[in-house]
């Protein structure tokens, strides 16, 4: 399709995968480029492209004449970047107080997990594997190549000889359902 930017959201609005297909394929490049140099890492600048694109398709209805496609999209870029930055600050700070309060804390018998606390983590550990246990193969390597050896996408398409598409639906699987598990043993307390 040989479509302006309009024409393509305009399609988009009204549910054309194949509109969305050409403003992806006209427009990954340059959002990825833009996510690499805020996020320093090639494999998350891929899944947060991935991310804006899934934001951009859910929401093109929101989409306002006020600004141009390209624009539009950029803000979301923005937004999901911050976001991620954000994320890994809180992270990091975490990580930080944490691993002071190893090097700072004796070895005491008090600073121990409490009964409940105990519980809960054995019940989530449990939960996890169960829910592991019921992806397929394909996706185990995935996520495991993805997370533990921080590949790429394309990387581990390769590898694993399949498409891309295959390996993202794959990983949104594996970590929709980490997510859940964690949201449900949270929402016990």
């Amino acid at each position: 399709m040989a479509l302006g930017d309009e024409a393509l959201f305009d399609g988009l609005r009204a549910g054309s995968e194949a509109h969305f297909n050409v403003l992806y394929d006209r427009y990954f490049a340059r959002i990825y480029s833009y996510l690499a140099l805020r996020v320093r890492s090639r494999a998350d600048a891929e899944e947060l492209t991935q991310e804006v694109f899934t934001a951009v398709f859910r929401s093109a209805s929101g989409y306002g004449d006020s600004s141009s496609p390209l624009s539009w999209i950029y803000g979301i870029a923005r937004n999901t970047a911050l976001s991620y930055v954000r994320r890994q600050q809180a992270e990091s700070a975490k990580e930080e107080r944490m691993l002071r309060g190893v090097a700072v804390l004796p070895a005491s018998p008090e600073w121990t997990f409490t009964p409940e606390e105990r519980v809960r983590e054995e019940r989530l550990s449990a939960e996890i594997e169960r829910r592991m246990g019921t992806l397929a193969p394909c996706q185990l390597d995935a996520f495991r190549l993805r997370h533990l050896e921080d590949l790429t996408i394309e990387e581990i398409s390769r590898r694993t000889q399949r498409s891309a598409d295959a390996v993202r639906s794959g990983l949104y699987r594996a970590k929709r359902m980490l997510f859940d598990a964690a949201e449900i043993e949270g929402g016990d307390e």
